[in-house]
């Protein structure tokens, strides 16, 4: 396929669809959204051995005491589970295409321990909302996991894990775990909505960058 057909191709409408299985709850609900992807994604995409046309999220949600929300997103691609790892441990260079993340810093590493100090901003209601965490990432390439706890921050309790598993052929499993809870005051409603778009909107970052990388070798 030519490149001015990809072009053209692009600006088609793809359907992601989010599935939300709540993991105490007996309900299941789909949610449609319509996005345009990027010129870069449909022409690596066109590159690959499988293409992805459609990409599922699943996602889950638990709510617990205190306000603290644990929350886990998963994504299949066709990308291997090398490039996602190269992808996810370029430290600082995260907020160049995560949304919402300002800054991530490197601070230090200590084999496979990494300390990194991350700033990241959202709008809540038209106004401007701004969390800094100091955490450290545990890296364990050879099952594929890559966990982090807080050490210090704007959170009472912000941990979680990337974790990706081979899927032979078809590429590569993304899941993402994140447990939080926010300090006093913070509008605990208003952080969940934002944490399940943030979930999804991360995995298809992540995704698209190793495209875009894979495309420029």
């Amino acid at each position: 396929m030519s490149t001015a057909k990809l072009l053209q191709n692009f600006q088609k409408v793809h359907t992601i669809r989010y599935s939300l299985w709540p993991i105490r709850g007996l309900f299941k609900v789909d949610i449609k959204q319509r996005l345009t992807r990027p010129a870069m994604s449909a022409i690596a995409a066109s590159q690959e051995t499988a293409q992805v046309e459609f990409q599922t999220i699943e996602q889950t949600m638990e709510r617990l005491p205190n306000g603290t929300r644990r929350l886990a997103a998963q994504l299949r691609t066709s990308i291997n589970p090398e490039k996602i790892w190269d992808v996810l441990t370029d430290y600082e260079k995260l907020n160049e295409f995560i949304p919402n993340l300002s800054s991530s810093e490197l601070i230090n590493r200590t084999g496979s321990r990494v300390h990194l100090r991350q700033i990241g901003s959202q709008k809540f209601v038209g106004m401007k909302f701004s969390a800094k965490v100091e955490i450290e990432l545990i890296e364990k390439p050879a099952d594929g996991d890559l966990e982090f706890h807080l050490i210090k921050g704007d959170f009472r309790r912000f941990e979680g894990a990337w974790r990706i598993k081979p899927l032979g052929k078809a590429g590569s499993c993304i899941l993402y775990e994140l447990t939080v809870q926010g300090c006093l005051g913070m509008p605990v409603g208003l952080i969940e909505q934002r944490l399940k778009k943030d979930l999804s909107a991360n995995l298809l970052a992540v995704e698209k960058e190793a495209i875009k990388r894979n495309l420029k070798k």
